[in-house]
C-alpha cells in the first residue's frame, strides 16, 4: 500500500511536471535481454504521448547493440514502450538526457518458477448480493528469468453464478491497470492476457478482480480452484458473518483486526477444490482500518476475541504478526485490508484520464499509466499542477489526522510532494 500510494502520487504528478516544462529532446537508451544477458537487437521501440490518448508519435528499432533513439516532437509527458517477443515493457521517458535503458525478458507460454504466494478473498454483503474482491499475488522466480505470457497467462475459476464487475493487474515495477478478462472454457473460467514478468526484488505480479454472487437465503458455498500451486488461500469477512470450512479443506483462524475474521488454508494444490461456506451479512469496517493502536473498529466493543492478538501500531488498525501464518501473508496486510479494490478503481479513473474527445487505446490500459488532459498554455499547466499538488497535500494531512496513514509513509510522501511543489512554485514565478 505504501509503495502504491507513493507511486500514484509522485509518478502522476511527475508526469504533469514533465509535461509542463520539459523541452523537446531525443530519448536514447539500450534494451537488454535479461534472459540471455545480451543486447536485444531488432526490437520495436515506440514513443507514446500520454496527453494524446496514448498515441504513438515516434518509432525505432534497436540495433545490434540494443541501442535506440527517438525524437520527442514536443513537451508532453511520454512513455517509451519496447516490444520483445510480443510482450510489452514500459518506462517513463527520461528527462535531461538521462539514458532510457529498458530490461526485457524472453517469453514462454509456461515458465517454471511461477506460483501463487497468496490468493486473498475479501467478502461482504450489499443489497442481497455477496460481494467478493479477490487478489492473487503471483511470483515468477524463473532461472534464467523468463516472462510467462500468452492469451492465457494466468487462469482463474470463479463461481458459475458470479457476475464480474472489473479486473486489474500490476507488473512488479508498474502501476495498477484495468484489464479485460477473457472467457476460458466452461462458465466461470477466465484467463488474464497479461505478462507475468520475473520478480523485481520482493515485488511480484498482482491480479485483482471483483464480482458478485447471488446470496439468496444468506448463504453461499465456494468451490475454489487454483490454477497454480498456491502457498496461502486467505478468506476475510466481517465478524458478523460466519465461515465454515468444507470437507477435505483445512483452514486455520488467524487473529486479526477486531472487526475482521481471517481464515487461511496452506499449500493449495493446483486443480484441487478448496471448499468453504459463507453465511450471514455484514460489511468490512474500512473506516477503522489503519486506526491508531488500541482504537477499536466502528461498531466493535473494543474487546478482542479469545486468542486475538493485542492491537499494535502496525498498519491495518492493530494487526500484529498472525500466529501460524506465513510471513508472505502478513506482509500483504496493507493490500488486503486497505481496500485496494477501491484504490485500483479510483486510480484507473485518475491515471487513465484522457483529453476530451480523444479515445484511450489498448496501449493505455496495458501501460497502466496516465492520459492527462492537454492544457492550453504554460500558465494553465502551472495552475493545474499547483492545484493538484495542493489537493494532494490536503488529502495527505487529512489521512494523518484520521490515522489512516503510517507515520513513516506520511513523512516520505510529504517530503516528495513538497519537493515537487517547490519546483512548481519556482517555475511559476
Amino acid at each position: 500500500m505504501k509503495s502504491t500510494q507513493i507511486t500514484f502520487r509522485i509518478f502522476a504528478l511527475g508526469l504533469m511536471f514533465a509535461g509542463g516544462w520539459a523541452q523537446a529532446a531525443t530519448v536514447t537508451g539500450t534494451v537488454t535481454d535479461k534472459t540471455t544477458g545480451k543486447p536485444a537487437a531488432g526490437d520495436t521501440v515506440v514513443l507514446v504521448d500520454v496527453q494524446a490518448g496514448m498515441g504513438e508519435v515516434a518509432h525505432a528499432t534497436t540495433d545490434a547493440r540494443g541501442h535506440y533513439s527517438l525524437n520527442e516532437p514536443g513537451s508532453s509527458p511520454y512513455l517509451v514502450r519496447v516490444t520483445h517477443q510480443g510482450a510489452g515493457y514500459f518506462i517513463a521517458a527520461p528527462q535531461g538526457g538521462a539514458p532510457g535503458d529498458i530490461p526485457v525478458y524472453d517469453v514462454a507460454a509456461k515458465v517454471p518458477g511461477v506460483f501463487v504466494e497468496a490468493d486473498v478473498m475479501e467478502l461482504e454483503t450489499e443489497n442481497g448480493q455477496l460481494k467478493v474482491t479477490e487478489r492473487y499475488f503471483v511470483h515468477n522466480t524463473s532461472t534464467p528469468p523468463l516472462t510467462q505470457w500468452s492469451a492465457r497467462s494466468f487462469e482463474i475459476v470463479l463461481p458459475a453464478e458470479a457476475v464480474l464487475n472489473g479486473a486489474g493487474a500490476q507488473r512488479p515495477s508498474g502501476l495498477p491497470t484495468s484489464v479485460k478478462l477473457d472467457p476460458d472454457g466452461p462458465k466461470g473460467h477466465y484467463a488474464f492476457n497479461f505478462p507475468i514478468q520475473p520478480d523485481d526484488g520482493d515485488k511480484d505480479t498482482l491480479f485483482q478482480l471483483s464480482y458478485d454472487v447471488p446470496y439468496e437465503g444468506g448463504k453461499f458455498t465456494f468451490h475454489a480452484q487454483e490454477s497454480l500451486q498456491t502457498d496461502n488461500v486467505a478468506v476475510l469477512l466481517p465478524k458478523s458473518m460466519t465461515f465454515a470450512a468444507g470437507s477435505g479443506t483445512v483452514f486455520k483462524a488467524v487473529p486479526q483486526d477486531p472487526g475482521v475474521q481471517t481464515f487461511v488454508a496452506k499449500n493449495a494444490v493446483a486443480g484441487k477444490t478448496v471448499e468453504f461456506t459463507i453465511s450471514g451479512t455484514g460489511s468490512m469496517p474500512r473506516e477503522a482500518q489503519g486506526a491508531p493502536a488500541g482504537q477499536p473498529s466502528s461498531g466493535d466493543s473494543g474487546a478482542p476475541e479469545a486468542g486475538a492478538s493485542a492491537p499494535t501500531g502496525q498498519p491495518g488498525g492493530g494487526i500484529g504478526t498472525p500466529i501460524d501464518t506465513p510471513d508472505p501473508l502478513s506482509k500483504y496486510k496493507w493490500w488486503i485490508l486497505g481496500g485496494l479494490a477501491l484504490l485500483l478503481i479510483a486510480a484507473a479513473g485518475f491515471l487513465l484520464r484522457k483529453p476530451s474527445g480523444l479515445p484511450v487505446t489498448g496501449a493505455a490500459a496495458d501501460a497502466g499509466t496516465a492520459a492527462y488532459p492537454a492544457f492550453a498554455s504554460p500558465a494553465t499547466k502551472n495552475t493545474s499542477l499547483l492545484n493538484a499538488l495542493k489537493e494532494e497535500l490536503f488529502a495527505l494531512e487529512s489521512e494523518k489526522i484520521s490515522g489512516t496513514i503510517a507515520p513513516e509513509e506520511y513523512v516520505e510522501v510529504k517530503a516528495a510532494l513538497e519537493t515537487v511543489l517547490r519546483r512548481a512554485l519556482k517555475h511559476s514565478s
